[in-house]
This record gives C-alpha cells, sequence and structure tokens, in this order.
C-alpha cells in the first residue's frame, strides 16, 4: 500500500470512511453528477488509442463512463483510498470494462514524465490545501505529454449569493482552508502558475450545494 506524503492530511470520500459505501448517492443527488461529467467528456474529445488518468477517480464513475464513451483508448483511475479503489473495481467488472486501477496519492503519481494524452479530475482539488494543489499540478504537468490536456470539474466561484450560500455546507463538511481556493476562483491562477497554458473555465452548473465549474489547460510543447 502506498503511504501518504508525509505532510499530507488525508481526507477520505465525503471526509469520512464510514461515509465511503454512500458516495454514488450522495454525490448523484447532490451534484448533478451525471450532467457534469458527460460535459467533461465531451469537453475533454477523447480519442481511440489515447492514454487517459482519471486523478481522483473515487468510485470509478468518470473512468467507466471515459471508457464506454471510447473503448478504444486506454485508461487508468487512480486513487489514495484502497476502500472506495475496491468499489471502483467492482463497478468496473459489473461494467465489463478494462480499466487500471492503481494505489497512489496526487502529490506522487507512479507513473513516467510525459505519458497521458489526457488527465481528468473530479470533485478532488477542493480537497486539497493550497501546497497540495501545487504539488498535484505539477504531477499533472510532468505526466502529460506536449500538448496534452488537462480537464477538471469541481467547485467553483458561486454564480450568485443563492449559490454562495448553498457552498458553506461544503465548507463545513470538507474544511474552509482547502474549500475556500475553490469558491475564490483560484484554481485558474493555480494550473498558470504550474506552467500550464490556455487555462480557462469552460462552463458552469448550479446545484444544491453551489457552482459547479469546468476547467481546461493545456501543457506547452
Amino acid at each position: 500500500m502506498t503511504a501518504p506524503p508525509p505532510d499530507s492530511k488525508y481526507v477520505p470520500a465525503l471526509g469520512y470512511h464510514w461515509l465511503t459505501p454512500y458516495y454514488d448517492v450522495v454525490v448523484g443527488a447532490t451534484t448533478r453528477e451525471r450532467t457534469f461529467k458527460k460535459a467533461l467528456i465531451q469537453q475533454a474529445r477523447f480519442e481511440a488509442g489515447q492514454q487517459i488518468l482519471d486523478l481522483a477517480c473515487g468510485t470509478g464513475t468518470l473512468a467507466i463512463m471515459i471508457k464506454c464513451n471510447k473503448p478504444a483508448a486506454s485508461v487508468t483511475a487512480v486513487d489514495g483510498d484502497q476502500a472506495i479503489l475496491s468499489l471502483a473495481e467492482r463497478k468496473a467488472n459489473r461494467a465489463k470494462v478494462a480499466i487500471q486501477f492503481d494505489h497512489a496519492f496526487s502529490e506522487k503519481l507512479p507513473y513516467p514524465d510525459e505519458h497521458f494524452d489526457r488527465v481528468v479530475s473530479s470533485l478532488f482539488f477542493h480537497h486539497l490545501t493550497w501546497d497540495n494543489k501545487k504539488r498535484t499540478a505539477c504531477e499533472i504537468y510532468r505526466v502529460l505529454k506536449p500538448r496534452g490536456e488537462l480537464h477538471v470539474a469541481d467547485w467553483g466561484r458561486a454564480g450568485n449569493k443563492l449559490m454562495r450560500g448553498l457552498f458553506f455546507f461544503i465548507q463545513v463538511l470538507d474544511g474552509f482552508e482547502t474549500t475556500q481556493d475553490n469558491v475564490s476562483g483560484k484554481l485558474i491562477e493555480l494550473f498558470e502558475q504550474e506552467g500550464f497554458a490556455k487555462v480557462a473555465e469552460r462552463q458552469s452548473f448550479p446545484t444544491i450545494f453551489g457552482t459547479m465549474a469546468l476547467y481546461s489547460a493545456v501543457k506547452n510543447s
């Protein structure tokens, strides 16, 4: 089992290990999961033969959707939670799709330089401190091929006062320190600081807990 980085405060799915079995039900009911993940897949424009990494894959919903959408692509999914990876592997087996599941942490990915054409991530960055966001973005940059693309779905800057108020619940659950970067719109700054080009918020979706934003960025050649 991969150990977490010594300075990393690991947060399991939904904040508590006992909630892990309910992850799919809670996320599906509160985040418009199918809607924003379908939009993320369309945004990423996957192609046959590409190497794709789903970073912090959770129960594997996005990775499975990607593989079903583009069967000829190679999909790898990584997460730091062994329990949730076991759920993901069972889901993939039921869906009869071939996905490589790896146990590792985002600050030290077990992949060679310039290996992936696309890296995707959903509902992950708001769990990280700013330092670990930077380490994670640096690792993503390292494992992406030149002109490879990053596509992220996560909580973003509130679209209005109602969305900002609703997001307060997420901040109570997941921590004000880590989530403030998202609601302040700092993910664009984060990716630009780590060397990505063409960083943009592409679209957003209102949910019962705040604004879900989709970002894209490109690794310079």
